[in-house]
């Protein structure tokens, strides 16, 4: 018997290797997705998500309408497993699918069909699931679990934290391509005039889940704000002298680098700090990040040098304050 039309048109689709996690912040009210794959532009297709309603991430043969009709129907108030089985129950290619939802109002639900290739799973927790398929085990769905409920940080560093781990638990089958972080809460788009808080892309690179943290420290040092510590500290000493050494080699300080940090070295900080569009956080509290974050960031993998030192030593300076 020949294969249907449906079924011919299905196998010469592209079948990415994907894992994901959505999930929603009780306390902040963001709600998210975090995802890698063994396909290009992976966060074009896989995640949805509307402050007002919840995340959806859709997968194996996306079907991506289950994106914009899920949150149609989690904004209507029904709850994220019975959404699941309408978007499925309406779907005659639904066991090659796979979905996962968590909803605003914290109601989970999720779905692999018996057609997505192996290893293909999912997993849920009180606040969120995690799912994929042409994986190299289970283990790496129960680690990404695990990372989700541990790792220290906001909801962005959990979801971070569980792409690494699951990576490092097996991953994808068919290896590394691409990655995204997409995160909504009401307001926290833009200057406040829309609910898109993070949205970060990698869309082709050898290492996607690093390159994205990596942009993602950028964006939020750049994009999102902090609560201002009581205290700011000064930079002095050794941490003063290795900034000054710093800004020297990238050509922002002309002087000898030393243990004071002056005018001069505050004018060099200030000329970084509009290079690198950080007006977000006046130069008292950046000097006040880079004094609490610089010895941190000696413990960052892959070592970072030069600009990339100085931005890595400020995200770590700051991730002891509450995210606005």
């Amino acid at each position: 018997m020949s294969p249907s039309k449906s079924q011919t048109h299905r196998t010469s689709r592209p079948a990415p290797s994907t894992f994901s996690i959505v999930a929603r912040d009780p306390d902040s009210d963001a709600v998210g997705v975090a995802v890698q794959s063994k396909f290009v532009s992976v966060g074009g297709v896989v995640p949805f998500a509307a402050a007002d309603a919840g995340a959806i991430a859709t997968q194996s043969f996306a079907n991506v309408s289950y994106g914009p009709d899920g949150l149609t129907a989690l904004r209507e108030g029904i709850p994220a497993d019975q959404v699941v089985e309408t978007l499925i129950e309406a779907d005659e290619e639904a066991e090659s699918r796979q979905v996962g939802i968590v909803g605003q109002d914290g109601s989970v639900g999720t779905f692999t069909g018996e057609e997505c290739f192996d290893y293909a799973g999912d997993l849920s927790g009180e606040t969120y699931t995690v799912q994929g398929n042409i994986l190299e085990n289970r283990e790496t769905l129960t680690a990404m679990a695990k990372a989700y409920e541990t790792v220290d940080g906001g909801l962005p560093e959990r979801l971070i934290g569980a792409l690494h781990a699951g990576n490092e638990a097996g991953g994808d089958k068919r290896g590394e391509q691409s990655a995204a972080l997409y995160v909504v809460k009401s307001e926290g788009g833009y200057d406040g005039k829309n609910d898109r808080w993070i949205d970060v892309r990698v869309d082709d690179h050898d290492h996607p889940i690093d390159e994205l943290e990596r942009i993602f420290k950028l964006y939020d040092i750049t994009l999102l704000e902090r609560v201002e510590p009581d205290e700011t500290q000064e930079l002095c000493g050794a941490v003063a002298k290795a900034v000054l050494t710093t800004l020297a080699d990238i050509g922002l300080y002309d002087g000898e680098p030393s243990g004071a940090f002056g005018d001069d070295a505050r004018a060099a900080l200030k000329q970084f700090q509009g290079m690198n569009n950080f007006e977000n956080h006046d130069l008292a509290l950046l000097e006040d990040a880079l004094a609490r974050g610089w010895s941190e960031s000696d413990q960052t993998e892959p070592a970072v040098e030069g600009e990339a030192r100085l931005i890595d030593a400020i995200w770590n300076g700051m991730s002891d304050r509450e995210r606005l």
